[in-house]
């Protein structure tokens, strides 16, 4: 079985007034994005929702002294942005338990979450990201799933940065160092 998760795609991150945004890169996959999740709905395949989540003025929280205040709960920094908003909204209503949110409150989508248990309760073994940013949560999560001994597939197009060098940095080091496959299309 495989899952498409869709890392810290928010309006925080994408949008041009978000808090900690990639901008107008982060826009460009939105598309792509969007695509892919309700592809591998349609698909029949599980759908994963990984998102960051913080409290506003946190001075334990690792990421306070790195960046500015993003995806405080209960601001719209969280919601996903734009289309893919759309699609989490119509696919909710369903009830499905193939579809899945998970708050997050570090670089990785496994780390102190219930990931890695609701994946192998569906027995799902191979693990497709797409999100931001590359170099930072896609990375970390990657490393978390390859630890994990998931399959990796890494969808180019469907992921971004702040930085192009770190982003192409971490597309090499999926391939080369967690033997991830890097694809381009669906």
């Amino acid at each position: 079985m495989k899952a498409l998760v869709v890392v810290d795609y928010t309006y925080d991150f994408i949008a041009d007034d978000g808090r900690l945004s990639c901008g107008e890169p982060g826009q460009q996959i939105e598309d792509r994005v969007a695509g892919l999740a309700e592809s591998f709905w349609e698909r029949g395949d599980h759908l994963v929702f990984a998102v960051d989540v913080h409290e506003e003025n946190d001075p334990f929280h690792p990421e306070t002294a790195l960046f500015p205040p993003h995806n405080i709960r209960g601001t719209k920094g969280r919601a996903l942005y734009g289309r893919l908003g759309l699609v989490y909204e119509r696919l909710a209503i369903q009830g499905d338990n193939r579809l899945l949110w998970i708050d997050k409150t570090r670089y990785s989508a496994f780390a102190g979450t219930d990931l890695e248990i609701r994946l192998r309760e569906r027995k799902i073994t191979e693990v497709h990201l797409a999100g931001v940013c590359t170099d930072i949560c896609i990375l970390h999560t990657a490393v978390d799933a390859f630890n994990k001994g998931f399959k990796i597939v890494i969808h180019s197009g469907a992921v971004q940065s702040f930085s192009q060098s770190g982003h192409e940095w971490a597309l090499g080091h999926f391939r080369e160092i967690l033997g991830a496959d890097v694809v381009t299309g669906q």
